[in-house]
C-alpha cells in the first residue's frame, strides 16, 4: 500500500495564474508559503500548487496574494529537459483537490460567499 497525502497551511504568495485551454480545462497556478513549528528562522518553505479544474476556478476567484489558506493534495514531481544543456531537471510540486479560505470575510477583499461549496 502506498499513501500520498499532503495538507499545507499558508499564505499565498502570488495571485493565481490560471490558464484556460481550447478544450475548456482551467489550470491555476500558485505558491504558498508555510512556516514551520519547529524552526528557528523566520523564512518559510515555499510550495508551488497546481490545480485544476473547479478547484482552479474558485482558487481564481476567492484566493489572492497574502490570503491564507488550507490545501489538500498529493506530491508530484515536474520533470523536463534543460534546453541550453539537455540535462533532466526536476522539482516539487503539489497537485492540490481541496483548498479551504482559513481568514475572515472581512479580511479577505471585495466581499461575497467563500465557500468553495457554494461556487
Amino acid at each position: 500500500m502506498s499513501i500520498n497525502i499532503v495538507h499545507l497551511i499558508g499564505r499565498v504568495g502570488i495571485d493565481p495564474d490560471i490558464k484556460y485551454f481550447e478544450s475548456g480545462t482551467v489550470k491555476c497556478r500558485l505558491t504558498l508559503a508555510v512556516k514551520r513549528k519547529s524552526r528557528n528562522s523566520d523564512e518559510p518553505d515555499w510550495f508551488e500548487l497546481e490545480l485544476w479544474g473547479k478547484t482552479a476556478e474558485f482558487a481564481g476567484n476567492y484566493v489572492r496574494k497574502g490570503r491564507q489558506v488550507a490545501v489538500k493534495g498529493s506530491l508530484k514531481f515536474d520533470t523536463w529537459s534543460d534546453r541550453q544543456t539537455g540535462t533532466s531537471r526536476s522539482k516539487p510540486l503539489i497537485l492540490v483537490d481541496q483548498v479551504d479560505l482559513l481568514d475572515s470575510k472581512r479580511d479577505a477583499e471585495g466581499g461575497g460567499d467563500y465557500s468553495p461549496d457554494n461556487f
